[in-house]
């Protein structure tokens, strides 16, 4: 297993009973008790847990992990919804992502599109972002011009923000939106859990003609500390085969388009 594979699975555990010992986390991830005390060492000393004698628990900051230890969660169906969001997008328009997992598949996809590769003709792609790595993904792997929103980098998410790139955002129209977000709800929208990243995602939803929520089956229905926007501004949702057909039937009753992926 893949050491920070391992270590997300070691963070779940904590995150669902606040305490696990050696040997209950090292039964359950099937390796050795050294390697556990090995993994959590490590985690303590990055201030990730609170290490205590023979095992750790979690230190209050579990729910909003460092998007390097987030990659393996749910990573086949965020690469589904990462290439459905990717087509809806055509070439010559501004788009804009926000930070996280999801969003940076939808980068990943919208980089192997060759027709938003293209500029010569005048389509060339333009992205707007308040994330670092979905900048450099953009930046090595096409031909787009990338916009980055300036702002204080969160390290959790490698997203920007603060007052600094909403002045950018104020000055930009955007064809579409696409975002990640840590939870929505029919009744109190979308949200995530760091409010400077919501305020951003905000002004991405105020300056954009359509807004597309990207969100594996996980994040339906749930709730978050920050609002982003109400149920009546999101024009389509892009989830997972694993949504429910309640949730999703609630969802398209409150007039929002449901693609599953």
């Amino acid at each position: 297993m893949d050491r920070y594979v391992r270590w997300n699975a070691l963070l779940e555990l904590l995150t669902d009973s606040g305490r696990v010992s050696v040997e209950d986390a090292a039964a359950q991830l099937n390796v050795s008790q050294a390697t556990i005390r090995r993994d959590f060492d490590q985690l303590a000393q990055q201030q990730m847990i609170i290490r205590t004698r023979g095992g750790a628990v979690a230190n209050g900051v579990s729910y909003d992990l460092p998007l390097r230890y987030k990659t393996a969660k749910h990573s086949a169906e965020k690469q589904r919804i990462g290439a459905a969001a990717a087509s809806l997008v055509a070439p010559g328009q501004v788009v804009g992502l926000n930070g996280g997992t999801t969003t940076t598949e939808v980068a990943r996809a919208l980089a192997v599109r060759p027709d938003l590769n293209t500029n010569a003709d005048g389509t060339q792609l333009t992205v707007v972002t308040n994330a670092l790595n979905i900048a450099n993904e953009l930046l090595v792997r096409s031909q787009m011009k990338i916009v980055v929103a300036g702002g204080v980098v969160r390290p959790q998410s490698f997203e920007l923000v603060g007052p600094l790139g909403g002045a950018l955002l104020h000055e930009v129209t955007l064809d579409v939106v696409l975002l990640g977000v840590n939870a929505i709800d029919v009744r109190l929208g979308a949200a995530a859990h760091h409010e400077g990243e919501a305020a951003m995602n905000s002004l991405m939803v105020g300056r954009a003609k359509r807004v597309v929520i990207i969100a594996d089956s996980s994040k339906l229905g749930g709730h978050a500390f920050a609002r982003i926007c109400a149920i009546d501004r999101v024009e389509t949702l892009i989830t997972d085969s694993g949504a429910p057909a309640s949730v999703v039937a609630e969802f398209e009753e409150a007039g929002v388009r449901v693609i599953t992926a």
